[in-house]
């Protein structure tokens, strides 16, 4: 009897050590087919071996933040652990590991850690420990495995573009190639460049035009169709804060062209004023409209044929190529050939003080009718850089950055008509045509309208406006 308990008992245990091992086999194939359904084979195996070895936030690695995706499988608890700080808490679904490892031993030890491939994981491409991506306007860095990004608040910002254009606000915005890839920062510091207005600049006395009170102001008007080719187009500033010598350029030019009744059609310099307007941080690094106003008084400008503007403010020797001198009769003439070898026409043309023009919106309107384009010191806001067509008004945005940059955000346009259309909500609003400076490929045709006569974005708080000063012998 004896001998048949012992094979009952043999037999026993015999079955218990299959089942086990069946049971074990078995645990392993329904890891496996986890694995195959919901990560890679590598991070199967890896998961595996920190079952077996007790290994979790050891092997999976720890989270300075908190990120769902940082969690393994905790096979004893039949549950998930995490590895991240969010973890660390009352009622903790920490990793049993989490503590020890993640706040203690930081150091990894590469005689225990299982190898698996080093680097970072982007869109389906894998990088190697110390690449670096660029994101719009923020580099991230491999490392470590996970990327590392700085976070700049970018210029161009889609989520402001479809507010804009999802909205009923009158216009309609677009991602620029040209702003892709700057900060906001570097918008209002490089796209801009106007200086405040001076003390002198808001006390000036305002003038208003010699056309009768009564004049019968048209709905549109458009200076380029009073006086054809005498009028002159956008340039483009590219990444040369210099608003302020692009417009005050443009505005002599088209009234010398005006005032000499076509006989001076030449688009003056803003290159001539970035090169050698260069007292109290001018030039690409911003600059007053006083100054440049100062400078055309008494120096002068060549036309833009003569003086073209470098392709690479920052890459070219921006020295001032031009100088003149008095002829006694209160007449410049330049010293020197034009930086330009193709043309030969070296002319210096003056201007006579500036004047302020009154805020009044009928004022201006006046203005411009009788002696034509005047220029206009505005605010810019983030969203003005998208403006692609339609009356544009400031779209408040929940973006408290730019705010650190109000005093960046002066800008010089010139104004060059008026009409009205229908705008926001299908109502008709009266608008300014005006010339910005960011090209032809910017808004329309490298225009923009604007709200009148609310002093939308400071458009009309100072107007400012000057003559052609030419002599006797220049007369037509």
């Amino acid at each position: 009897m004896w001998t048949g308990y012992q094979i009952l008992i043999f037999s026993y245990l015999t079955t218990e050590i299959w089942m086990e091992k069946q049971y074990l086999s078995q645990r392993e194939v329904d890891l496996e087919a986890y694995f195959t359904r919901n990560h890679s084979i590598l991070e199967g195996a890896r998961f595996k071996r920190a079952i077996f070895q007790g290994r979790y936030c050891r092997n999976f690695g720890c989270c300075e933040d908190r990120d769902d995706g940082c969690v393994t499988e905790f096979y004893e608890a039949n549950a998930l652990c995490y590895c991240d700080k969010f973890c660390d808490r009352e009622n903790s679904d920490c990793c049993p590991d989490y503590k020890s490892f993640c706040h203690e031993e930081k150091e990894w030890d590469p005689h225990t850690q299982p190898w698996y491939p080093e680097g970072c994981f982007k869109d389906g491409q894998r990088y190697e420990e110390g690449s670096v991506i660029k994101e719009n306007c923020n580099s991230c860095t491999c490392s470590g495995q996970q990327w590392k990004c700085s976070q700049h608040v970018c210029l161009v910002r889609p989520e402001l573009i479809e507010q804009v254009n999802k909205g009923d606000y009158g216009w309609t915005a677009q991602n620029y190639s040209q702003f892709w890839g700057m900060t906001l920062e570097d918008g209002f510091k490089f796209r801009l460049g106007t200086l405040p207005p001076s003390p002198m600049l808001l006390s000036m006395n305002e003038m208003t035009a010699s056309l009768p009170a009564t004049t019968d102001l048209p709905e549109f008007f458009v200076a380029s169709y009073k006086w054809p080719g005498w009028t002159h187009g956008p340039l483009d500033q590219k990444n040369c804060a210099a608003s302020w010598a692009f417009s005050t350029a443009s505005v002599a030019a088209d009234r010398i062209a005006i005032q000499s009744k076509g006989r001076y059609t030449a688009n003056l310099s803003p290159q001539n004023l970035i090169s050698c307007c260069a007292k109290n941080r001018h030039g690409c690094n911003s600059g007053s409209i006083d100054r440049a106003w100062w400078y055309l008084r008494k120096r002068g400008l060549v036309s833009h044929a003569c003086y073209p503007l470098f392709k690479d403010q920052n890459a070219t020797n921006s020295g001032c190529a031009m100088a003149s001198r008095s002829d006694g009769r209160g007449k410049r003439h330049a010293t020197k050939p034009c930086p330009n070898n193709i043309e030969k026409s070296n002319r210096i043309y003056q201007c006579s003080p500036p004047y302020r023009v009154s805020s009044s919106e009928t004022e201006i309107m006046k203005e411009i009718m009788q002696n034509g384009p005047v220029q206009a010191i505005m605010k810019v806001h983030e969203d003005f850089f998208h403006y692609k067509t339609g009356i544009y008004r400031h779209v408040t945005s929940t973006n408290k950055e730019s705010e650190k940059f109000q005093k960046l955000q002066t800008h010089a346009v010139k104004l060059t008509g008026w009409g009205t259309l229908r705008g926001a909500q299908g109502r008709k609003e009266k608008f300014w045509i005006a010339a910005n400076s960011w090209g032809k490929s910017w808004g329309e045709n490298g225009y923009f309208r604007i709200l009148r006569g609310v002093n939308e974005s400071d458009i009309e708080k100072l107007i400012i406006a000057a003559w052609g000063q030419l002599t006797s012998s220049d007369e037509p």
